[in-house]
């Protein structure tokens, strides 16, 4: 919905026709109202009456359906007194104002019915308590108890009532807290960020469905290192994702120093943000040196090394998508084959570029190659000028050998010519070693160039293979 026909809308009007001749009092509040007052369009509204949400959504959607000649469904959650539907694409959610306390053991409080006020004191900002009256005696009016307004212009994260209290009650108001400094590019007030240090280890009575759900969000976030920078400082990044955390730091041995590969990892993550919205392309920025304090070795009279860092880190990704609560799927796949590959062009760069090691790296990457190099991209962070525009060069010219070799060899998502079904046709065998040793080796050759990607040369060089292996056409 633009922001700028807010009281115009049919919605709100349906709900202040509703208002009036219910002689019942309702507010949009939180989310909606702040987003309003940023100048960001919202699809999202949240509604909370003094009364029965319920009866409320119920009566709005059916003055609704009549104006539009249609029916308009209601889902009702009896549980939690809510009510919601969906109206030109708009999700509009009604709940009646509560009141909440909660049990130190759980962050699902303890509910009763409330007025407005109970309502807003429970929000976990103050950016968050913002309402706008529907009732159309004082429609449009805002209220602001908390100085929300004022939060918003000075781009503050504060909470409405103590920090201790709202952060120790709900402790995933902490990662919010964290996300919405990130989206907002907004600050977190002093007692407040004092208060999540002091609440940190209350963020492990959260599901990590709920943690993850968060994190996510600051990962799709313009700048996710602002994020990413904030939870380690308050400690919350140990807890809920010690393998990044062990990244920082700096060692220093006989005066040699190697760079701090938790800054450098999120640097590289905002920079792949700069080209790519695909969250898992970040993910893969994100993990994709999370191998390096595994493999960090210090080398008299060559420093230090991090050798193989690529292999444990892709091997560490499915153990890291278990543990966060990350799919355990093609995506995951996708991460571990970016983390495992992401030296290969590096080293082509540095290198001569081969067709063969060429062809190697795009049979491997298949069509993840694009994003594979726009990983690469990223993740030069070299302050030394001549350094970048080397490297960026030299990556240059890998992309057109990508495309030449591909062009003449197509090995990009590569299918063998010949398959198993056709060697055992072929020499009338059993199920053996022979088989998989001969697909090998026609593989490789096509990768080494020996041989054409096309069916006559493979199956010629099947034959030769065959012969060297002492098996004869037609098993005789």
């Amino acid at each position: 919905m633009e922001v700028g026909n807010l009281l115009n809308n049919d919605i709100f009007k349906a709900v202040s026709t509703i208002l009036g001749q219910r002689n019942q009092q309702a507010f949009v509040i939180g989310g909606f109202v702040r987003d309003w007052k940023l100048g960001r369009p919202s699809n999202d509204i949240d509604i909370v009456t003094v009364g029965s949400g319920i009866e409320l959504a119920t009566e709005v959607a059916a003055y609704l359906g009549k104006k539009v000649h249609r029916n308009i469904k209601v889902s009702v959650f009896k549980n939690f007194g809510t009510a919601m539907f969906k109206f030109n694409n708009i999700e509009v959610e009604f709940v009646g104002a509560r009141k909440e306390s909660y049990n130190r053991n759980s962050r699902k409080p303890i509910v009763e019915d409330g007025t407005l006020e109970d309502d807003q004191c429970r929000r976990d900002f103050t950016i968050n308590a913002l309402a706008l009256n529907l009732h159309p005696d004082h429609y449009g009016e805002l209220i602001d108890p908390f100085g929300g307004i004022q939060d918003l212009e000075n781009k503050i994260i504060r909470t409405p009532l103590d920090p201790d209290t709202t952060y120790s009650d709900d402790p995933l108001r902490m990662l919010r807290a964290i996300r919405f400094a990130t989206q907002l590019n907004f600050m977190i007030e002093d007692e407040s960020f004092a208060a999540i240090e002091r609440n940190k280890e209350r963020i492990k009575i959260i599901s990590q469905e709920r943690v993850i759900e968060e994190f996510n969000k600051i990962m799709l976030s313009p700048q996710p290192s602002v994020g990413i920078k904030l939870l380690q400082k308050v400690g919350l990044l140990a807890i809920v994702f010690p393998q990044i955390e062990a990244l920082k730091g700096v060692e220093v041995i006989d005066g040699c120093r190697h760079k701090d590969n938790f800054y450098h990892t999120i640097e590289v993550l905002d920079n792949v943000c700069r080209t790519s919205n695909d969250i898992w392309l970040r993910w893969a920025a994100l993990l994709h040196d999370v191998g390096k304090p595994v493999t960090k070795k210090y080398i008299k009279d060559q420093g230090w090394t991090f050798r193989g860092h690529e292999f444990v880190g892709s091997k560490m990704v499915p153990q890291i998508f278990k543990q966060l609560k990350l799919p355990l799927n093609e995506k995951m796949k996708y991460v571990q084959k970016m983390v495992l590959l992401h030296m290969r062009p590096i080293v082509l760069a540095e290198d001569i570029v081969t067709d063969s090691a060429v062809r190697r790296l795009l049979f491997e990457a298949g069509d993840d190659i694009d994003d594979l190099m726009l990983l690469c991209d990223a993740d030069i962070t070299s302050k030394n000028p001549e350094k970048v525009s080397r490297y960026l060069d030299n990556y240059q010219l890998v992309r057109r050998k990508l495309v030449e070799v591909e062009e003449k060899d197509r090995v990009r998502n590569w299918q063998p010519p010949i398959t198993g079904e056709m060697i055992i046709e072929t020499f009338k065998l059993s199920p053996c070693r022979a088989i998989g040793d001969i697909k090998n080796a026609i593989k490789e050759a096509i990768l080494d160039g020996e041989i054409e990607n096309s069916y006559e040369a493979a199956y010629a060089f099947m034959l030769e293979k065959g012969q060297e292996m002492g098996l004869k056409v037609g098993g005789k």
